[in-house]
């Protein structure tokens, strides 16, 4: 039956009540205007018709998708321009090269991986989401091909080295990148309301996982932050003493300039401030082989995938455990094995 207007215990405000080929209907107009709910009415009624003959992907906008993939518990990060860019569409209409425009117009300038994670990761969420509801047939999307993953340390020798050639202004910051593991953005956005100097801690919000997540700090650290002149607002600041301009978490070309002359004068090459971050990883992992789980803890990681990514040792750092395999722990004498040897059938 028709779609009717009608009104619920005396209310001012018209409801819809009926069906359309099959989908009932009972929700408010939200108006009590006759005229205004009846235009309304035809509309949904031409709504409904469109969806029982096509289905919801025609119907339904992408905005209506991310709304109940959030109300769902989905993560809401990076959605913001994203609906603002596409939200309109019709779930139709999120194809393969939608995607693509959309990542290019919001960053064009960025490279595969920063696109995965803020454009095809979230919208792939949603639409997953959507197919789940049953709205759309199941995404196959292709992603960006990103460049295999960069591998880059150094030792304790050389960051001591590029402290030391650090300007003033950097040189407590590169510390604090060593000493902790945190990636460049958390560094250049983090405000003194969450570093702990007793304790030794600092606390990172709304990371690049959605979670927060604290650190200890080491006392080294702790002392050079200590020993920072001001102790509120933003805790890094630039050559002129002004706070790091928030980019939408991307901070890096902010500290290039000096970051290149610090690596020139220590004579370090092909080193950048997210390396500092695979630094931290393998030297804990050097010193502390067995503790995996505290390494993903400390820098953010649910996964070993990503300790395998960024945690690196040497050959040196194995020999030892090599050597001492047979249970001589690696001295130079070494234990007589007993050769066994296997006598032959007699003919």
């Amino acid at each position: 039956m028709p779609l009717k207007l009608v009104k619920r215990h005396g209310g001012e405000v018209w409801y819809l009540r009926g069906s359309v080929r099959g989908i009932r209907v009972d929700e408010s107009t939200g108006t009590g205007n006759p005229k205004a709910a009846d235009e309304i009415r035809i509309t949904r009624e031409e709504q409904l018709l469109k969806r029982s003959i096509h289905g919801d992907s025609v119907t339904r906008s992408f905005n209506e998708a991310a709304i109940s993939y959030i109300k769902g518990g989905g993560d809401r990060q990076f959605l913001g321009p994203i609906l603002k860019r596409i939200g309109r569409k019709k779930l139709a209409e999120i194809d393969q090269s939608a995607i693509a425009g959309c990542a290019e117009a919001l960053f064009k300038s960025a490279g595969p991986a920063t696109q995965n994670r803020k454009v095809y990761t979230p919208i792939s969420a949603v639409l997953h989401h959507a197919s789940r509801l049953g709205w759309i047939s199941k995404p196959t999307i292709a992603r960006p091909t990103q460049p295999k993953g960069r591998v880059r340390h150094v030792t304790r020798k050389e960051a001591l080295a590029l402290i030391e050639a650090a300007a003033p202004h950097l040189k407590p910051l590169t510390l604090f990148l060593f000493s902790t593991g945190c990636r460049l953005a958390e560094a250049l956005y983090l405000d003194w309301a969450a570093v702990n100097l007793q304790d030794g801690e600092v606390t990172f919000y709304d990371t690049k996982n959605g979670e927060d997540r604290t650190t200890p700090i080491p006392p080294e650290a702790v002392a050079a932050l200590a020993n920072l002149q001001h102790k509120t607002g933003p805790v890094f600041r630039t050559q002129k003493g002004q706070p790091y301009a928030n980019r939408n978490g991307e901070g890096g070309g902010q500290v290039k300039r000096a970051w290149a002359t610090m690596c020139k004068n220590a004579g370090v090459t092909n080193f950048t401030p997210h390396d500092c971050r695979h630094t931290f990883a393998t030297w804990y992992l050097r010193d502390n082989p067995k503790d995996a789980a505290g390494l993903m803890k400390v820098c953010g990681w649910k996964s070993m995938t990503m300790i395998q990514r960024y945690a690196h040792l040497e050959i040196e750092d194995v020999k030892p455990r090599v050597a001492g395999i047979w249970g001589n722990g690696g001295d130079k004498k070494k234990r007589k094995l007993k050769v066994i040897e296997t006598k032959k059938d007699s003919a």
